[in-house]
Order: structure tokens, then C-alpha cells, then sequence
């Protein structure tokens, strides 16, 4: 059923008959609120005491009743709804006897939010913007109304019903325009967190948004397409539509680092999901293998450790222990003995390493075909043994030697050590697969004492997640999202490939801006890697962030460093939102203070970008000015709204005004000129409403425009 109006002989309710439009709207508001704060008292009151069988039941329900409880807050300054349709071709229930309103059955008619809020009668009051019916606040059009005769935008200012905006899919005369709600909700100043997107999501997002939970889905996104939103709302919407099954094999959003993590965290508990784990993919392979990140890569020898060339030096790394049977296998039972001679051990071996099962299954399974081969001369000779015979047997001591000399054990971090400080080891295990420089590149030049001592880098990490998942399986879960996907190795997109092998991903990311030298050159090929090649790739190029006059300037930059790439465009034109100032060298430090100045006179969140080399000056120079400033993914708030970000953190990161400083320094901070201009590139994308450049070196060729660039 959908929502209905506040009961208008409830007390506390004006008369409804005597309300305008935004008065009915309001008091839907304040009857859909209390009715949320009666969900959450309803749980509240629950008395398990006398429903559970054991302590340990008694737990788990009172974890599950908290998590319910705090999915039910009612957050003050977040709307509740923002949209209602109604329908002009939709059945009204059996005995519906509700009064119209405005001409529109309430049984036609349903307001769209967060989270699905009924009465105490169990009828919805609003209905959870991921059900069927809400589908169509953002696919209908006036060429397919898909049964909506109108759809209504609320605006909201602080969590209060300000504003609604009327379209009638249905009236033919009604010329279709651009909504002016949507248009300020998108442009609303941010501060804090990145926020959900609910109430602005636009068909080719939300048509990705729905993608069944079987399929994988690659989004190759522009700056400004909302592609990390998209991501964090598929999620959401998975959880709704398949709830059981993802509660039993898990969630998981993968982002590049802890900043940006702490940035999109509360996108998710906004939307009353809370129990979606967050990670970098180091976190995952360490805290899989235990080891502690310590050291680092010269970029080389990271190239090198993630390719994917590496799964097969680890392979043979893995079963170079594994040696063929020189004697046969006699089992003593009784009085009698058993033998299994050499050839046939040799046989038995040689088949389970063609089967390319996991190295400890494989283990596993070798006494238990010794054991059978022993078995089936006690048949032979009359005897009639059972499946505890077979155990017993492979539980003898002479079986156990022999799996133990001819399958030993295999410590995934000791066999990465050795590969990396035993020369000879690496040469025989990488033979035709790396040169002799590769392996140069990545051997240790003085190798550590032991396991402990050893300053493992973030690719070393990686490396003993693959020689473990080797061992043993890693567990699967229900679906992965990966965000910023182009900048992770082919080793990498391994490791979180095998943490859903058995489920679907969001692979998210944009070629154009992979800044580290093994960046993803196609999506194919980074699919290949992922065990998902036949994931669907979508793109999405029309921007609703980047202001286009901001967008259109970053885009000189794509022919230089992803020239097969789509321009974006963007559907915000707002002029005067992009300034390029030309200073001397000495006045650099000034000018770049005082454009933060001019940009905190605005509303919303500032973002100081710079070269990393450049952060410590720059913070001297704010600091002496007074300014105070936060570090990337520390919350704004009104006394703090300028966030210093170093250019190789601000990938991810929206602000509402951006100041970017030296855009030279940036380039030249990369290793090669194309990772500089990837690098530029994210740097000056991360605008939401006006990008000011500060630079005193000369801009960088694609961006000089006729002269020195000092003004566009």
C-alpha cells in the first residue's frame, strides 16, 4: 500500500482541509517523524528475556535488536523523504476508502525517502527509495511516465520542508524542464563527509544502481559523474532487494586509502546500512597474512611484484618443495605388510599436482590415496576393510613420513622471504618468466634475519596473499565494491578477486586518472585479472559536480594522457567558476593564501591542493596567516572548512572550492611526465562549484592557452 496522509483527527494535526499544499506536505513530515520515533520505541521495548534458549542466543539478538535500533534514528537534519509520485495508472486496493487529495487517490500516491516508515497500523508512510514502486522517480520521463502522472522534489533547508517543485509527466501541454530543486541539491556547499545521493540520482546511474546481485558491473566514470556514489548506492540497494543472502557471505567497499575511507564512511549508515565493512586492499592482505607494512617499494620493483607474471613464480615457488618418492611406503597392520612401492607413489603425486588443486588440499588428500592404494591390496588378498580402516591407515606413521618428505608443509611468509633474499631460489622459480634485471629489481640487498625483522612493503603483502591463497582458499564474499580500481596492479585486482570469486563486484574507476606506474591501460585486461571477464563496462561521461567550465579545462589534459577516453561533459554551467592567476616566484606562498581567503568567504568546503613536496611551506604560510586547516578526511565544520590535501591523497575527494597551487610542482612530483598529467588532471577535478590555479612556474603545455595561461 503507499503512504498515507497524517490522520487529520489526530491530535497535534491542523485540519487538513484547512493546509495549502506545503502546510499537507509539512504535517506528512512531522506524522512520518513520529511515526519513525514509534518504530525505534517499539524495538526499544522488546523483552528478550524469556525467547531465548542460552546466553549466547540472547547476544546475537541483542546485537541484532541494536543494530535495528540505530538504523531507526530519525536524523534531524537529514529529510526523511524528498520525493512523492503519483500514479495515474495504478489499482487501488480492495475497500480503499481514503480520501483524495489534490484529485489523486492516496492509494496512487507515495512518498519516496531513506528508509521505509509505516504507521501503527503497518501502512507505509514512506516507502524506501530502493523498492519497485520508487523506480520510477528516476527513469520516468515525459516520453515514458511510466503510470506517474506527477512527480513532486521536495527542498529542504537544515532538515526543514522549505520548498516543493511540481513535474506532470502526464499533461502533454506541460513543457519538460530542467528541475531547479535538483539542480540546487546538487550544488548544495558541502561540508564534512560525502553524503548520499539519493534524492539526485539520474537514470544511467540508477539503471546501475539496480543491477542484479549476480552480475559484475565496471563503471568507467568522468570526474563529476558520481561514479564512488553509484558504487555506495548499488550496495545499498543489494542489501535491499537480497538482504539474507548478502547478511550471510558479507559486504565489502574497497577504497585507496584511509582518507578517503574516512571520507565516503557515512554514506552507507545514512542510508541505515551498517554493516558494511570498509578497507584498503592493504589492509586486507595484511591483516590475512599478518604481516606489518614497514617498508617500500622503489617503483621498479613494485612494477615488477605486481605483475601478474608473479602468480606463476609463486606457483612454482610453492611446489618446489614437492619431490617425487625414491622408496615405497610400507604400512605395518598387524601381522601383516603393506606395499606401495615407489612407481605407484610417484603416480599418485604426479596426478595430484596436474589436478592444480591448493597446495594444503593437495597435501591433505595424499595420505588418503596411499591409504586407498593400501586398502585395495587388502581386498585383493580377501580382507573386507571399511572407511576406518582407510583413516587408520592414513594416520600411520610411515604414510605420515612420507607426505612429510614429499609434500612438506609451506609457510606462505618464510617462502616469499626466501623468494626475495635466496638469489638462486628466485633464478630457478622465475626461470623464463622475469630477466635477470627483474629480478635484480627485486631481490633484497641485504635480506632480514627472519619473518619479524623483515620491512615488508605493500606489495611483499600481496605477493604472501597469493602464495597463501595457494595453500588455502581465501573466503568469498557476497560482493565487493572497488573503488578507484585504475591504480591497482594486476597482483592486486588478484587479491580482491579472490574475495568474491563466488560473488559479484562494482569495479569503479577512471583510466584517465590511474596515477602509479602499473596503472590499468584497459578495463578488460583488469577484469582478466579479477576473474570477472565477462563483467558488463559501463560509462559514464555526463558530470553533475564538476561545474563545465572546470571540466572542459581538465579535459585539455586527456588527449595526453588517455587519448581513446570519452571528453565529459556536464550539465552545471556556472561561469566565472574557474580563475588561473599568474604571480612571481616570491609572491606564491602570499597569492595562494589569499585566494584561500577569497574562497572561505563562500559557503561550503575548501580544498588547498599541492604538489606533496609543497604541503609543508604551504601549512607554514596558513598558519602564520591565521587560517586554521585540517588534514584530508577530518570532518569540516564551521571554524575549519580549508582542508590542506597532498595531491597523491586528493583522488576521491570533492570540495566546494578548490585552491590549487603550482600546477608545474604537481607533474613534476611523479616519476614520468604522463603519471604528472594523470595526477594534474585529479587535482584540478575535484571542484565542486569553483577551481581557483595559483601558479608562479609556467603552466603545463596542454594548459597554456595562447600565452602564459594567466588568466581563462
Amino acid at each position: 500500500m503507499p503512504a498515507h496522509a497524517p490522520d487529520p483527527h489526530a491530535p497535534g494535526v491542523p485540519d487538513h482541509d484547512t493546509l495549502d499544499p506545503l502546510e499537507r506536505e509539512r504535517a506528512h513530515l512531522a506524522a512520518s517523524r513520529t511515526a519513525l520515533r514509534a518504530m525505534r520505541h517499539d524495538v526499544e521495548s522488546l523483552d528478550i528475556r524469556n525467547v531465548t534458549a542460552n546466553w549466547v542466543n540472547a547476544e546475537v539478538l541483542q546485537r541484532q535488536i541494536d543494530a535495528r535500533i540505530e538504523a531507526l534514528a530519525d536524523l534531524t537534519d537529514t529529510p526523511l523523504f524528498f520525493g512523492r509520485l503519483d500514479y495515474t495508472d495504478f489499482p487501488s486496493p480492495p475497500g480503499s476508502s481514503a480520501a483524495p487529495e489534490d484529485g489523486v487517490p492516496e492509494a496512487a500516491r507515495y512518498y519516496i525517502g531513506r528508509r521505509h516508515v509505516h504507521d501503527a497500523d503497518g501502512d507505509p508512510m514512506v516507502v524506501d527509495w530502493r523498492a519497485p514502486v520508487s523506480q520510477p522517480f528516476y527513469r520516468a520521463s515525459k516520453k515514458d511516465p511510466q503510470g506517474v502522472g506527477l512527480r513532486r522534489r521536495f527542498g529542504y533547508t537544515g532538515g526543514e520542508l522549505t520548498a516543493y517543485e511540481d513535474e506532470r509527466l502526464s499533461d502533454p501541454d506541460e513543457a519538460e524542464k530542467a528541475s531547479a530543486l535538483l539542480k540546487r541539491e546538487i550544488e548544495r556547499p558541502r561540508v564534512g563527509p560525502m553524503r548520499d545521493i539519493v534524492a539526485t540520482i539520474q537514470p544511467e546511474q540508477d539503471e546501475i544502481v539496480r543491477t542484479g546481485v549476480d552480475g559484475t558491473v565496471c563503471v568507467q566514470g568522468a570526474p563529476g559523474t558520481g561514479k564512488t556514489a553509484v558504487g555506495l548506492h548499488r550496495v545499498a540497494y543489494l542489501l535491499y532487494a537480497h538482504r539474507e543472502r548478502l547478511a550471510r557471505t558479507g559486504t565489502l567497499v574497497i577504497g585507496p586509502n584511509r582518507s578517503f575511507l574516512r571520507y565516503i564512511e557515512q554514506v552507507l549508515p545514512t542510508l541505515g546500512e551498517l554493516a558494511v565493512r570498509q578497507a584498503t586492499v592493504e589492509d586486507l592482505v595484511t591483516e590475512a597474512t599478518g604481516v606489518e607494512v614497514r617498508g617500500t617499494d622503489d617503483p621498479e620493483a613494485a612494477r615488477i611484484k605486481g605483475d601478474a607474471r608473479m602468480a606463476e613464480v609463486l606457483r612454482r615457488a610453492v611446489r618446489s618443495g614437492v619431490t617425487m618418492p625414491a622408496e615405497p611406503c610400507v604400512v605395518v597392520r598387524g601381522s601383516r605388510r603393506w606395499r606401495v612401492p615407489a612407481y605407484e607413489l610417484e603416480e599418485i603425486v604426479r596426478e595430484l599436482l596436474e589436478r592444480g588443486i591448493r597446495y594444503g588440499a593437495a597435501r591433505e588428500a595424499l595420505p588418503q590415496r596411499v591409504a586407498h592404494a593400501v586398502l585395495t591390496r587388502m581386498e585383493r588378498s580377501g580382507e573386507a576393510p571399511d572407511d576406518r580402516v582407510q583413516d587408520a591407515v592414513a594416520r600411520n606413521a610411515a604414510v605420515k613420513a612420507l607426505v612429510k618428505a614429499v609434500w612438506p608443509e609451506v609457510d606462505p611468509v618464510r617462502l616469499v622471504l626466501r623468494l626475495l633474499s635466496d638469489d638462486g631460489f628466485l633464478a630457478e622459480c622465475s626461470e623464463g618468466i622475469l630477466t635477470e634485471e627483474e629480478r635484480k629489481a627485486i631481490l633484497w640487498t641485504k635480506p632480514p634475519r627472519g619473518v619479524r625483522s623483515a620491512k615488508w612493503s605493500a606489495a611483499d603483502a600481496v605477493l604472501i596473499d597469493e602464495a597463501a591463497d595457494m595453500v588455502r582458499r581465501t573466503p568469498s564474499l557476497g560482493h565487493v565494491v572497488l573503488d578507484e580500481a585504475q591504480d591497482l596492479s594486476p597482483m592486486q585486482y588478484r587479491a580482491v578477486g579472490r574475495r568474491c570469486t563466488t560473488g559479484s563486484a562494482t569495479v569503479l574507476g577512471d583510466l584517465a586518472q590511474g596515477t602509479t606506474p602499473w596503472a590499468t591501460a584497459s578495463w578488460a585486461e583488469a577484469l582478466s585479472h579479477l576473474g570477472k571477464p565477462d563483467a558488463a563496462v559501463e560509462e559514464l561521461t555526463r558530470g553533475f559536480r564538476v561545474p563545465r567550465e572546470v571540466i572542459a579545462y581538465a579535459s585539455r589534459l586527456l588527449p595526453h594522457i588517455a587519448p581513446g577516453l570519452s571528453e565529459a561533459t556536464s550539465i552545471r554551467d556556472a561561469a566565472g567558476s574557474l580563475r588561473v592567476r599568474a604571480v612571481a616566484v616570491e609572491e606564491l606562498d602570499g597569492a595562494v593564501v589569499d585566494a584561500c581567503r577569497e574562497a572561505l568567504e563562500r559557503e561550503g568546503s575548501i580544498g588547498l591542493i599541492a604538489a606533496d613536496a609543497r604541503v609543508p611551506a604551504l601549512a607554514a604560510a596558513l598558519d602564520s596567516a591565521g587560517i586554521p586547516h585540517l588534514a584530508p578526511g577530518t570532518e569540516t565544520d564551521a571554524d575549519a572548512r580549508l582542508t590542506l590535501v597532498p595531491a597523491t591523497l586528493a583522488k576521491g575527494l570533492e570540495y566546494d572550492h578548490v585552491v590549487l597551487d603550482e600546477p608545474a610542482a604537481v607533474v613534476d612530483g611523479e616519476p614520468d611526465e604522463r603519471t604528472g598529467l594523470r595526477r594534474l588532471y585529479v587535482s584540478l577535478t575535484r571542484a565542486v562549484s569553483g577551481l581557483t590555479v595559483v601558479h608562479a612556474a609556467p603552466l603545463p603545455e596542454p594548459l597554456r592557452d595562447g600565452g602564459d595561461g594567466s588568466n581563462v
